[in-house]
């Protein structure tokens, strides 16, 4: 089985990735990106 990780190789590969990143540096940008604007109705404006 070389070449092919198993089911815990993805989990013990992600704490080693969150142990080399600083997550919490991109959390203004995502939250940035990611906040919604107030309810608006989307679509064309109704004809008068």
């Amino acid at each position: 089985m070389s070449g092919q990780g198993g089911f815990w190789d993805f989990e013990d590969r992600l704490r080693q990735l969150s142990a080399t990143v600083d997550f919490e540096q991109f959390r203004p940008v995502l939250a940035k990106a990611l906040r919604r604007g107030g309810l608006r109705r989307g679509g064309r404006s109704p004809a008068v």
